[in-house]
This record gives C-alpha cells, sequence and structure tokens, in this order.
C-alpha cells in the first residue's frame, strides 16, 4: 500500500494494534517514515503513530 500519497490528506484508516482489537480511526496525515505514518486523530483531537504494517486499510476522507 503506497501510504505516502496521503501526506497532507485526511484519511479514514483500519488499524489493528499490538494487542489485536482493530479499529477505524480518520487521520489527517503528515508523516510516512522508517515504517510509522505519524498524524493528528481528527476525532481524538490527538497526535497518534500508527505501524505500516497493522494498517488493514484507508482511504482518503471525501468532502473535507
Amino acid at each position: 500500500m503506497s501510504i505516502e500519497k496521503f501526506i497532507g490528506r485526511i484519511i479514514e484508516l483500519i488499524y489493528q494494534d499490538s494487542k489485536g482489537n482493530i479499529t477505524k480511526r480518520q487521520i489527517s496525515v503528515y508523516q510516512v517514515d522508517r515504517g510509522k505514518l505519524r498524524g493528528f486523530d481528527t476525532v481524538k483531537q490527538a497526535y497518534r503513530t500508527f505501524a505500516l504494517e497493522r494498517i488493514l486499510a484507508a482511504r482518503p476522507v471525501s468532502g473535507l
């Protein structure tokens, strides 16, 4: 998955954490580097880091 193309955009992603929990997040992507996506969670209003190998799906959020 070429997640770098989403830098500067808001995406919806499906993520599986280290415990196996699956969540849906809305993230404003600001960096993809060294196997990590860094962005701002627009719902939780907090910066988050995600391991690329745990991102199950990602798509741009339309209308924003």
